[in-house]
């Protein structure tokens, strides 16, 4: 090896730089791997520019193919505040070769880099871990979307690196998807034990398993951060894609991260009583394609689960990490990746045949405790306000609103029929699919509509919001909640369907007002809005499913300078509401996608066929003139969210 540098020895980081690029040819033509341009710069100059900003300043240069082209154009650092050296490999050995041969040019402790990466990564948080471990190596690991041609590793609950697995790995393999990310802190003496001095050897497949053979400290430094290889012409455009979206920024840490938890069972994979083999886990359908959007758009995705199977005895945690394992490679299958799993084992009931005493405890971490929710914000840097919680049960609507997450009821699983807390989701979805699609580009896209209602309510004290059946109604009241809350006023949505009749008392055919109990309403109403104090109100919650009240109402205090948001289909037609309201809104959906969403509803109560078509016809009878007549009064007409 040929070593030409300012200096020659103490480099605190060797970039392996002598890639050819010879899968990007056809895009890059000859230039050497590290000098392919990203964002309008060579990817080594990012690299050197995250080593300075970090405090990284002597970097070493193992170079091969193109190494002129990369001298003349970072020269000895200078133009880039640092130092640079070259170590000039005429003959390629593997990348554990390649660092043998410059570590006598290397510091005690030093980082690695792969020059066919592109990486936002704290560097210096991820020196400061290596050190305070004690550890002889310490690998930047995190899942991700190629888990089937990556090097894998299995750590152990203390972080510790128990086995290599590098890739390619044996049809039917499943394990779980933690890759080793071409970025490493490595102390000089270990690599001296374990690579043989000119012999061609691979870090990941020789170097680091050849440390654990002799029981060296190997750490793991798990981390979400943005880190991907640019080796092909789809990777070089997914990392340009990232970039201009804003992908490995709202990944860095810099700022909180937004996140999306999800319920497991019900939500993610199908429901199962008391799942206790990995054979049972299966996935909802397009729930692997939900995950990925996530992960595409930079938005954390973390399970948090209660299985309270481990606390009975029914499943050891080596059984629950098979489990997962499973999940996770039916996602990675798809391109998909969970970033956490958070698990409470425990349950607070005993009595069950081969429990586990010392689980069997009221804990803070089953939910709807919040305590799952708590851990993964501090260990993930998770930002409350721009995050949400997805689940198909009461106890999950119930766990994000103790966490202080938006929340989204799916219809799959229990489809919040399970009755065990009083909840109002905010919103709620079909499945994860739609769930995430309201989340990435639903909720934003609707809050922009709503901005010019929100700023017209802000002096207002009652908004009705109209519009027919299935149309977005309730989104949009929990939309305009949230952006006038955030002006600093108490927001109350009272759904009108609390004030539906029950089904014997109904007139079909009547029109659509003779199906609630407007004057109930307003009898409980108006001596709130009426009066200068404050006043409680016990609100029915309807059950869509069953087409009746739930057995318990929720309380709603509201004080005399609070908004209430009256939202339902005779909010605008009946008479007495439309001229309670100070503003007053129709949102207008297309009617093939309502007529679909009108239908999906009618199926999921347990309808199916020709009494679909009937009630849907009953409907349009009832409520589309009356309905669309009352539009007239509206002051803002707003588009619903719909899939494009």
């Amino acid at each position: 090896m040929d070593f030409r540098a300012a200096d020659v020895s103490g480099f605190e980081v060797a970039i392996l730089a002598g890639g050819r690029g010879t899968r990007l040819r056809a895009r890059t033509g000859p230039l050497p791997k590290p000098m392919v341009p990203i964002a309008g710069s060579p990817a080594l100059e990012h690299q050197i520019a995250l080593c300075r900003h970090h405090g990284f300043t002597r970097i070493l240069l193992l170079v091969h193919y193109g190494h002129d082209v990369i001298r003349a154009r970072v020269g000895d650092g200078t133009a880039h505040g640092v130092t640079i050296g070259y170590a000039v490999d005429a003959t390629p050995r593997g990348t554990a070769g390649a660092l043998r041969d410059a570590l006598p040019h290397l510091a005690d402790t030093f980082l690695v880099l792969y020059g066919d990466t592109y990486v936002d990564v704290h560097l210096r948080r991820l020196w400061d871990a290596h050190v305070a471990r004690a550890a002889e190596a310490t690998l930047f690991v995190h899942p991700n979307d190629h888990p089937h041609d990556s090097d894998l590793v299995e750590i152990d609950e203390a972080g510790r690196v128990t086995a290599v697995r590098p890739a390619p790995h044996p049809e039917g393999d499943e394990a779980a998807n933690l890759g080793v990310a071409a970025l490493f802190v490595l102390e000089r003496r270990a690599l001296l034990e374990v690579v043989p001095a000119g012999a061609s050897s691979d870090l990941v497949k020789h170097a680091l398993p050849a440390l654990l053979d002799r029981g060296a400290r190997v750490a793991a430094y798990v981390s979400p951060e943005y880190i991907k290889d640019f080796g092909t012409p789809e990777r070089l455009d997914q990392v340009e894609r990232d970039i201009r979206t804003g992908v490995p920024e709202r990944l860095s840490g810099r700022a909180l991260r937004p996140a999306v938890f999800l319920d497991r069972d019900g939500t993610l994979n199908e429901e199962v009583q008391h799942l206790s083999a990995p054979e049972q886990v299966a996935l909802v359908p397009g729930a692997a394609a939900a995950v990925r959007r996530l992960n595409h758009a930079g938005c954390l995705a973390v399970v948090i689960t209660n299985q309270a199977v481990v606390a009975r005895g029914a499943v050891t945690r080596e059984g629950l990490d098979r489990i997962h394992r499973r999940l996770t490679h039916l996602l990675g299958r798809s391109g998909a990746y969970l970033d956490a799993i958070y698990v409470c084992p425990h349950h607070p009931d005993r009595g069950f045949p081969g429990e586990v005493p010392e689980l069997k405890v009221d804990c803070g971490c089953r939910k709807p405790r919040p305590g799952l929710i708590d851990a993964a914000c501090g260990d993930l840097l998770v930002d409350r306000r721009a995050s949400w919680l997805v689940g198909d049960t009461t106890a999950d609507i119930e766990t994000g609103r103790r966490a202080g997450l938006r929340t989204v009821l799916v219809r799959t699983g229990h489809a919040g029929q399970d009755g065990k807390y009083p909840f109002r989701p905010d919103y709620v979805a079909v499945d994860l699919g739609a769930a995430v699609a309201w989340i990435l580009d639903g909720h934003p896209g609707l809050s922009r509509r709503m901005v010019p209602v929100a700023l017209a309510s802000l002096e207002a004290r009652v908004v009705a919001i109209g519009g027919l059946a299935r149309s977005g109604k309730s989104s949009a009241a929990q939309v305009l909640k949230e952006l006038v809350t955030a002006c600093g006023r108490t927001v109350h949505v009272l759904a009108l369907d609390s004030w539906l009749k029950p089904q014997g008392e109904r007139a079909e055919g009547t029109g659509v007002t003779s199906r609630f109990d407007i004057q109930r309403l307003l009898a409980e109403l108006g001596p709130v809005l009426q009066s200068g104090e404050r006043h409680a109100l016990d609100v029915p919650v309807y059950d869509r499913a069953r087409r009746c009240m739930y057995g318990h109402r929720v309380p709603v205090s509201i004080g005399p300078d609070d908004l209430v948001v009256l939202e339902g289909v005779p909010a605008l037609v009946a008479d007495d509401l439309a001229l309670l309201a100070d503003v007053k809104v129709h949102i207008d959906m297309p009617e093939p996608q309502r007529l679909a969403h009108l239908q999906a509803d009618y199926r999921w109560r347990g309808e199916s066929g020709a009494a679909v078509e009937a009630l849907v016809a009953s409907r349009a009878v009832d409520e589309t003139g009356p309905v669309q007549a009352a539009r007239a009064r509206a002051d803002f007409v707003v588009p619903a969210w719909t899939i494009a």
